[in-house]
């Protein structure tokens, strides 16, 4: 269990900080997620990539890994909504190019990065 431990925290590392650097490359996606009744959406969405980049990077190491969890753990509800959103939105998917089953699948995923970044906060000495 360790090695699977350790292999989930270093994979979300590098997913958590590639899909926050690409909030800064190609932030149309991310704002065609974004709910309307959400102001200053371009904002939200650089600042919820800076703290994928920062949260990804730092659980990765030992020191900082509880930290990172947590923070992810709130990033991930603050962002929950967009998935809501995007379930909900035909205008969204259809700038994406994707069906609202695709969507729906999506969600439960959310809940397992929740339960990972929970996983991945428990002191364990690697």
């Amino acid at each position: 269990m360790r090695y699977i431990k350790l292999f989930t925290i270093y994979f979300m590392s590098i997913a958590y900080t590639y899909v926050g650097v690409r909030h800064f490359i190609d932030p149309d996606f991310f704002l065609a997620i974004m709910p309307n009744y959400l102001s200053m959406h371009l904002f939200f969405v650089y600042l919820t990539g800076l703290m994928e980049v920062v949260f990804g990077l730092l659980l990765a190491f030992r020191k900082t890994r509880k930290f990172a969890s947590y923070g992810l753990i709130v990033l991930l509800l603050i962002v929950f909504p967009a998935n809501i959103h995007l379930v909900e939105s035909e205008l969204s998917q259809s700038i994406l190019e994707v069906s609202k089953e695709q969507t729906i699948i999506r969600l439960p995923f959310q809940g397992l990065f929740l339960i990972l970044a929970y996983w991945h906060s428990k002191n364990n000495y690697f």
